[in-house]
Order: structure tokens, then sequence, then C-alpha cells
């Protein structure tokens, strides 16, 4: 169900996918279109900073106007160029957590209100679990190959307590829109919270206490 509110939130949605491997030629395009499809709705993307799926999704949304941040495992833009040889230019920000890959897949997902999963290996897998795990969103682009692709067989077997956090679709401008409208009932209350003007209770409590004084 589709919520309204007149009070606009931008989210912070990460596409999780290969930077490697048959997923990254067979999926380019529905990873480009993903990366539009957030800009186009007003969010920002959150990727691994790095090459393959996340890269083409990060450079889809940046070409729409939307706003793109990168979580780099590097500790700083030579070690990001050098050592790690990722891209630089499809971000308005870096984050250089310099944490290598497992603590960045982990920082990235927290940072997130969402995931999207396409195509994907291992990496794709920790960082799906990762986000499940921590009561968030979970999309899954079908078809376009890999860890996307597997998603649902896993669910089937292993029955998790947050399933229904996960939503499969093959269309990546509706997987967009599905997951935004999970987002938003997750954060109903906070919506409710900001359409009465709660975040400036400390202006509210400075000007009383200037008049008190």
């Amino acid at each position: 169900m589709e919520t309204n509110f007149t009070h606009k939130i931008t989210y912070s949605i990460c596409v999780s996918g290969a930077a490697d491997g048959p997923t990254v030629q067979g999926a380019a395009d529905m990873a480009r279109a993903l990366g539009d499809a957030i800009a186009r709705s007003g969010h920002t993307i959150l990727t691994g900073a790095t090459v393959g799926l996340p890269y083409y999704a990060a450079a889809a949304a940046k070409l729409a106007g939307g706003k793109s941040i990168g979580f780099s495992p590097a500790v700083s833009l030579r070690e990001h160029l050098r050592k790690y040889r990722l891209p630089y230019s499809s971000y308005d920000f870096i984050n250089f957590t310099g944490m290598h890959y497992v603590g960045r897949d982990v920082y990235l997902v927290q940072s997130s209100d969402a995931v999207i999963t396409i195509g994907g290996r291992f990496g794709s897998l920790h960082e799906f679990t990762s986000a499940l795990e921590a009561n968030k969103p979970c999309g899954v682009l079908t078809g376009s190959g890999g860890t996307a692709d597997l998603i649902s067989g896993l669910i089937d077997m292993l029955d998790p307590a947050r399933r229904s956090l996960v939503i499969f679709h093959d269309n990546p401008k509706e997987l967009v829109k599905l997951v935004v409208e999970k987002i938003n009932e997750k954060y109903a209350d906070i919506h409710e919270q900001l359409e009465r003007f709660d975040e400036y209770w400390f202006l509210r409590d400075e000007s009383r206490d200037t008049r008190e004084g």
C-alpha cells in the first residue's frame, strides 16, 4: 500500500552487486536502470565505491542528476586509487572507511535505509544477510543472475524471521518503488513526527529559555 507524506525524506538506498564475474555483463543494463530509478525517485544511492554492477548503478544515478555516495574499503584516496584500484568520479562523496572489504560491507549496510541486490556473489550475499539481520528492507532484482536469483530459494529453505522485509521484482523501476514504500511503512512514525515539526524541539526550548531568562 502506497503511503503519501507531505514531508519529504531522502532515503539512502544501497545497491549491492557483483564487482566481477558473469552477472556484471549480463545485468549491466539492469544496474543502470536501477541507479536511474533511485535518482529519479529523489533518493540517494549508496554503493561500495567499487567496479562492476554497483559502479554502473552509481554512474547512472549521477547521470540522472541524483546523489551518489561511495563507501570505500580504503583509508584514503591514495589507497582507494592505487591499492584497491577503484573508481572515483561517480560519487559526490566517498567515505574512506579503512575497514577493508568485510568491514566496509557492514558499515555500508548499517548506513543504508534499504539494500537492493542485483546479480552478485558471496560479497552480495554477505550484504543481503547483514541487511536482513539489521531489520532493513531488502529488494532483490530477479532475473539479474547470481546471488539475486538464489535468494528466493534460501528464504524458502531457511525461513528467516524477517522474510516480510524481502521484496522481489524483475523490473528495476518497480522494485525501487516497492522498496521506497516499504521504507515509508517502516518510518511511518518518523514521518508523523516530522509533519509536526518535532525535529525542531531544540529551537522551541531555546526560545522558551530566552523568554524565561
